[in-house]
């Protein structure tokens, strides 16, 4: 098992460049821990607050700074709807917020106080991404940093290393860039623009990053760029999490990487395990493609049958479990559970698979109604309720990439409004929300939704996939040589 890492001890790396920022400016390790000092120094020790999350020096300071006073920060998405943050900060009595964007703090009303945290609890993350559901995983400082370990050692990081933030910090999967890299002493390129944009690539090549991270729709998009014609020579490893890439996506990745003398890492996650569970190593790529591979270092997965029994015979399809010292401490539904301890000593991931004679897994399934868009992990069952609120008597299915909403006798107008409505509460691109209308929604005798039955009635009716909208909406008639005049996606919170 490696050793826990705990990154937030800046000074161990002291002297050495920590962080540039998109204006050019480098902070040493030295620097960093002062100014994470400051921005911390009013909060306690047990202390629960927002942190709305930007890839900024703010953001970051104030993030390792909480770490290192033992402060708790739940960290969101800056553009959350007001109503949606107001709900959810009320719900856990937070008070204090922090704006990443601007460097801000701001107060928000509350009907009770937030209560003290349990002492080992370090971050709070939400589990549904852009639908900014109640509940919450209660990750413990130890898991932070026995995760950030394990990267390290798996992916083979360094000092010398250089990546860029393609994600943001509220997003397990972006989280995890920042710690692995801060941990091992290396640098940091923070920025908010995205890979459409000429001001990415500049600082890709300016900065000499050598680690660049993906979920799929950004690998997508970058295929449509023709990203393996781009000139990067100090770029050497990639990663990809946060979904599914096809078989023939990642043979693209692959074959590009290799001729360029770069190494593919594909890598399986949840926020429940702060945030890798397992990883392909670039070696077993060509002959295990789809393959989430092997457990991280000091984890172990195993496969379960339907009363929880270890299923030891290669190819049988179970509920993948994990067990490892980056497991959650559990869930939070309300603000006494802030207070608990840790609960779990194995994950039940939700999702099917197997393990093959080689030892390696595969996902074929969700035991749970979970669909991945644009990274994140969304609850069905929280759309449809939050819907259902609104006085919509929906049903809701999806396929990763893709939400769909099926409304009885509804009006093409009325479906379009709300395929507009979903794309922009969540930041999706239209397409990514499929709304269609039917007779009347599928009823079992006992008056439950059948949604095996709906999501053939809405598969009958979808539009466009998410993948072909995005490349008809890139600049990617422009050749990759381009990319860096051209004119200005990745996800986010699960990382898989």
């Amino acid at each position: 098992m490696p050793a826990e890492l705990p990154f937030w001890q800046l000074e161990r790396h002291a002297g050495r460049d920590a962080v540039t920022t998109a204006d050019g400016r480098t902070l040493n390790y030295t620097e960093l821990a002062a100014q994470a000092d400051a921005a911390a120094a009013d909060l306690q020790a047990g202390e629960v607050f927002a942190l709305c999350c930007a890839n900024t020096p703010d953001t970051l300071a104030l993030y390792l700074g909480a770490l290192r006073r033992q402060a708790v920060p739940l960290m969101l998405d800056s553009t959350l709807a007001p109503a949606q943050r107001g709900a959810l900060l009320a719900a856990y009595g937070i008070t204090r917020v922090f704006d990443g964007a601007s460097g801000q703090w701001q107060r928000a009303p509350a009907p009770r106080a937030a209560p003290r945290a349990h002492p080992d609890l370090g971050l709070l993350l939400s589990t549904s991404g852009s639908t900014a559901s109640p509940k919450l995983v209660r990750l413990a400082r130890r898991n932070l940093a026995a995760n950030a370990a394990s990267i390290v050692q798996y992916l083979g990081l360094t000092a010398d290393e250089v990546a860029i933030t393609t994600l943001p910090m509220h997003y397990s999967y972006g989280l995890s860039i920042v710690n692995t890299h801060l941990g091992c002493g290396a640098r940091l390129v923070l920025t908010e623009a995205s890979v459409a944009q000429a001001e990415f690539w500049r600082l890709m090549r300016e900065q000499q990053v050598s680690s660049l991270s993906g979920v799929p729709t950004l690998w997508r998009l970058l295929r449509r760029l023709r990203f393996e014609r781009m000139s990067l020579p100090a770029l050497r490893t990639l990663t990809q999490a946060g979904g599914r890439l096809e078989p023939e996506e990642i043979a693209w990745l692959a074959d590009s990487a290799r001729s360029a003398g770069r190494r593919v890492f594909i890598m399986y996650g949840q926020t429940e395990a702060s945030a890798r569970i397992a990883y392909l190593p670039p070696e077993q790529l060509a002959g295990k493609l789809g393959s989430i591979g092997l457990a991280i270092p000091g984890g172990r997965l195993r496969v379960l049958d339907a009363q929880g029994h270890e299923i030891t015979e290669a190819g049988a399809t179970g509920q993948l479990a994990y067990r490892g010292p980056n497991v959650m401490m559990g869930y939070a539904q309300a603000p006494e559970h802030l207070a608990q301890g840790a609960e779990l000593d194995e994950l039940l991931t939700g999702d099917l698979g197997h393990r093959d004679a080689d030892g390696c897994f595969w996902v074929t399934g969700r035991l749970k109604r979970f669909i991945k868009v644009f990274g994140h992990r969304v609850s069905l069952d929280d759309v449809e309720q939050g819907l259902r609120a609104e006085g919509l008597d929906a049903g809701v299915v999806g396929r990763d990439d893709q939400l769909m909403v099926a409304l009885p006798g509804a009006t093409p107008e009325a479906c379009a409004a709300l395929q507009a409505a979903l794309a922009t509460r969540y930041r999706w691109l239209p397409a990514a929300v499929v709304v269609v209308s039917l007779p009347a929604l599928p009823l079992a005798s006992n008056g439950k939704l059948q949604y095996a039955e709906l999501q053939a009635l809405v598969d009958a009716q979808r539009v466009t996939p998410l993948a072909k909208d995005i490349a008809k909406n890139a600049p990617g008639s422009a050749p990759a040589t381009a990319i860096a005049s051209a004119p200005g996606d990745a996800g986010a919170a699960d990382a898989r």
